[in-house]
């Protein structure tokens, strides 16, 4: 198994390429089961999740072609299969994305329940109750959701309780071949959602308050073909301001969108790290010393959840204490303990983490939990005396491209080891 080797202590100067949304790229697959037709992402990463719903697909009969230097990646092909397998899905939890699809298209559908990151419990109640709201009978049973709809799903007026992203996309994906109208009030709002709103538009679908928190979509008989550009990953263009942050230097990070983690820039403006538009990306650099600055993560447009590990590590060498809150997921402080293990002073209570900076980290072996824990084990990396060790670095490549690649770019003393 690899593992990540980082020498701290090296600022970083130079660009950094923000790639295509993982958390956009997901659901944007899985849109490809709605047409027979051919559509072309563009801007896609290189991540371990892709290739695994590019797996998954595959299996349902869709075609799945990749053209690396173009980074373009085409699916088409009709679906031939609706069931979903255990041996796929348990890799990653974006999978259960391909139920709404299925069930638009096939009014049936076997999916196994999901897996994941490690992170605390996500149900996947709401995806269920809102498709169940829609006209489909659904029982659990062997591990795997069967899911059928034999009049074909109906339009429905669906409040969720909470925010979910994942049960946004699911049903704007299957209200999109719905009969009828459907309304998602307490909808998602996150950019990766109107990336697939806005894709789906390009297909042909119908839906009107893109970028707000109730939906309407207006069902049609059938989607067809689209080119789409992914919209730039805010979380990796967080991490690698954090990464600027932590280690110092200056970074330009070339495709990033300010707009799209506003949440994130505030505190980071707080913390004593400046964040400016360039042509064409974001110039990030530490300012006159990091400060510490509480944070509580929300639903965007507030501080994201994808963040709060990355903030933690840079609030560790940050003058003074912060409190980080999280409020999304409650298993999401597993970070902390190896943080600690590198010199940090982090106390977890409850939903809330007290971190009290000190003036520089140890280095240290340690072990990654889950995808944003592992980046926050690198950025401590970079800021260390000695030599980090990050080991289960699977976790990284699920949704970091090339992350030692990147960060040895622009100076860091960083390599992988298998």
């Amino acid at each position: 198994m690899d593992r990540i080797l980082i020498r701290g202590g090296r600022p970083l100067h130079g660009d950094i390429a923000i790639r295509g949304a993982k958390n956009a790229g997901l659901p944007l697959m899985a849109a490809g089961l709605l047409t027979d037709e051919r559509l072309v992402l563009s801007n896609v990463p290189l991540l371990a999740d892709l290739e695994t719903m590019a797996l998954l697909l595959a299996q349902h009969g869709i075609a799945v072609e990749r053209s690396g230097e173009g980074r373009l990646i085409s699916l088409g092909g009709r679906i031939s299969n609706a069931t979903a397998p255990y041996d796929i899905v348990r890799k990653m939890r974006a999978s259960i994305l391909v139920l709404g699809p299925l069930l638009a298209r096939c009014r049936e559908a076997v999916v196994s329940l999901p897996g994941g990151c490690a992170i605390g419990a996500r149900p996947v109640d709401l995806h269920l109750k809102g498709l169940e709201q829609m006209g489909a009978t659904i029982r659990l049973e062997g591990g795997y959701v069967h899911a059928s709809v034999p009049q074909g799903l109906q339009g429905a007026d669906i409040v969720f309780p909470f925010v979910s992203v994942g049960a946004t996309e699911n049903l704007l994906m299957a209200a999109s071949l719905a009969n009828g109208r459907t309304t998602l009030a307490n909808a998602a709002r996150e950019p990766e959602i109107s990336d697939l709103a806005d894709c789906l538009v390009a297909m042909g679908a119908r839906i009107e308050g893109i970028g707000t928190d109730h939906l309407t979509i207006e069902g049609v008989p059938a989607l067809h073909g689209a080119d789409h550009h992914i919209v730039a990953d805010r979380i990796e263009t967080g991490t690698y301001a954090c990464a600027a942050a932590i280690a110092g230097g200056v970074v330009k990070l070339v495709g990033a969108r300010l707009d799209h983690m506003a949440a994130l820039a505030v505190a980071l403006a707080e913390a004593g790290v400046e964040v400016s538009e360039a042509p064409n990306g974001l110039i990030v650099r530490r300012l006159n010393g990091l400060h510490g600055t509480d944070i509580k993560t929300e639903p965007y447009p507030g501080f994201p959840t994808d963040m709060q590990a990355q903030f933690m590590s840079l609030m560790s060498v940050a003058d003074g204490a912060a409190m980080i809150t999280e409020t999304i997921f409650e298993n999401r402080f597993m970070h902390a303990p190896e943080l600690n293990r590198m010199g940090a002073r982090i106390n977890v209570h409850g939903a809330s983490a007290i971190v009290r900076g000190v003036r520089h980290l140890q280095g240290a072996p340690v072990m990654a939990t889950d995808l944003r824990a592992s980046v926050s084990l690198v950025l401590a990396g970079l800021a260390a005396h000695g030599e980090t060790v990050v080991n289960r670095v699977y976790h990284l490549d699920r949704g970091y491209e090339s992350v030692e690649r990147k960060l040895g770019a622009c100076g860091a003393d960083i390599e992988r080891v298998e």
